[in-house]
């Protein structure tokens, strides 16, 4: 459970970008480009301070999500990753003004259900195993301990 705070790092960080983006999509207004205007279009985009912070805070969320997966199973990190969507959900409702209904709500419970689920089967590394390993513990029982 010791890398549970790179995870949520990721996550926050995920979102922060999310909350990043629609606000520089908020400043430009509607985008329409045409053949012509489509290259000056997308550094307008690329270049709000809002986009740019946003794009870069998503490098930070991914090279941490990289250290992340080089330590634990896919399987046990990658579903963290919806907590994204649960902090991105209460945050544009309370920032932007988005809706939350009952049915966003339930979602939201479910993902939130499913990732504590997640979270209790436990973590295993392969640099935890080999240390295991090398305390003569087998890979099951080390397992079962995290």
């Amino acid at each position: 459970m010791k890398y549970i705070p790179f995870i949520l790092f990721t996550v926050l960080t995920n979102a922060a970008a999310q909350l990043m983006l629609k606000q520089g999509m908020m400043t430009l207004g509607p985008i329409s480009m045409t053949a012509e205007t489509a290259i000056v279009r997308l550094f307008q985009i690329v270049f709000n301070p809002w986009v740019f912070a946003g794009l870069a805070t998503f490098v930070i969320s991914m090279a941490s999500h990289l250290y992340v997966l080089s330590k634990v199973e896919l399987s046990f990190a990658y579903p963290f990753l919806s907590l994204a969507y649960v902090l991105v959900a209460v945050f544009a409702y309370f920032v932007f003004r988005e809706d939350l209904n009952a049915w966003r709500i339930a979602g939201i419970a479910l993902i939130c259900a499913g990732t504590v689920l997640i979270a209790q089967s436990g973590i295993s590394s392969s640099a935890d195993e080999k240390s295991a390993d090398a305390a003569g513990v087998s890979t099951a029982e080390f397992g079962s301990k995290s």
